[in-house]
């Protein structure tokens, strides 16, 4: 249910309502343009007329998503999240660039004094690697969390980094800006719960076989939990196409932003699987409209222990940042 506040409702007043909703055992939420949603199966007539009769309240309206936090119903206008004093999810293109795994403190220095020459805003490296063999490298845990809040600090660079279960949580938002949340968990939702007690934000990755309302359910058990700071990731399904690991569905992009106001993101690098491919769908994601890119960049991109064939070279990447940009230049 949205209540639409009368438009010379003071802060005092709303104040007021908020407390005398919440002391009815309803969730409220905040939201633009005067609007509070209640959260929960309250759809009666005569409950909405009950509501309708509340001091200040000038129309009451259903809300008809079942994603109700993360809706354009509740919510309007864009979401826009500060990180380190960067924004994402306004009109400035957020670039996230590093290696697939953290492998040493050489390998993702480097890449940090890369991403930040060429103007990136965030530096990614896996710390916990969720490898589909058991015997394949699984990450370096805890001092690859170390690394990278030390080297994303000298760098100025978010930190972005993912973890696959509830115990490695307390130690993660610790040395993250951001918590990344792979495909592979995008339903997990014990972990999802327990990521709206933390203040980190949190990507959460597209499952490659979730549909849109499927990702957007799953956001909300995080903003549901309290933590309203959620970015969306499109990083490709799973289709019957051999030639790439995926198939970067586009279509996301402009349709997820018809239905939420969260931040979205692209990551052509997993979209693709293919190191010459990144490049092109990097441009096509900005040019659909997404909010930032995510790509894997490596000193030596054939010498990268996890995925070797999809990940940029320094000189592509420096490329890619100037492409990208001109392209989000010309949307302005």
């Amino acid at each position: 249910m949205l209540l639409e506040l009368k438009a010379d409702t003071n802060y005092l007043d709303k104040q007021a309502l908020i407390e005398r909703l919440e002391n009815m055992g309803f969730r409220v939420v905040e939201s633009d343009a005067n609007i509070l949603a209640i959260i929960g199966g309250i759809d009666s007539l005569v409950v909405t007329e009950a509501f309708a009769e509340l001091p200040n309240v000038a129309k009451v309206h259903p809300l008809t998503a079942n994603f109700k936090l993360a809706s354009r119903q509740t919510k309007a206008s864009d979401t826009i999240i500060t990180i380190k004093n960067k924004q994402i999810g306004g009109k400035e293109l957020f670039i996230i660039a590093g290696p697939c795994s953290i492998e040493s403190r050489e390998q993702l220095e480097a890449c940090a004094k890369v991403a930040k020459e060429n103007g990136a805003h965030a530096l990614r490296g896996g710390a916990y690697k969720p490898r589909t063999s058991p015997y394949e490298f699984q990450g370096m845990g805890v001092p690859g969390l170390e690394l990278i809040a030390e080297i994303g600090a000298k760098y100025d660079l978010v930190t972005v980094s993912e973890v696959m279960e509830i115990s490695q949580l307390e130690v993660a938002s610790k040395y993250l800006d951001v918590i990344q949340i792979g495909a592979r968990n995008m339903q997990n939702y014990g972990l999802l719960t327990e990521l709206g007690k933390i203040k980190n934000p949190v990507l959460l990755k597209r499952g490659f076989a979730a549909t849109y309302q499927e990702l957007l359910m799953a956001a909300e058990y995080i903003m549901l939990s309290g933590n309203p700071n959620v970015i969306l990731c499109e990083r490709g399904i799973r289709t019957f196409e051999t030639f790439t690991r995926n198939t970067l569905d586009l279509n996301a992009v402009p349709a997820l932003q018809q239905l939420t106001h969260l931040p979205i993101v692209a990551d052509p690098s997993h979209g693709t699987g293919v190191r010459s491919l990144v490049l092109p769908m990097a441009r096509a994601s900005v040019a659909a409209g997404a909010h930032g890119i995510l790509v894997e960049m490596h000193p030596n991109p054939d010498k990268s222990i996890s995925d070797a064939k999809q990940t940029l070279s320094f000189e592509t990447f420096a490329e890619l940042t100037k492409q990208v940009r001109k392209i989000k230049a010309a949307l302005e």
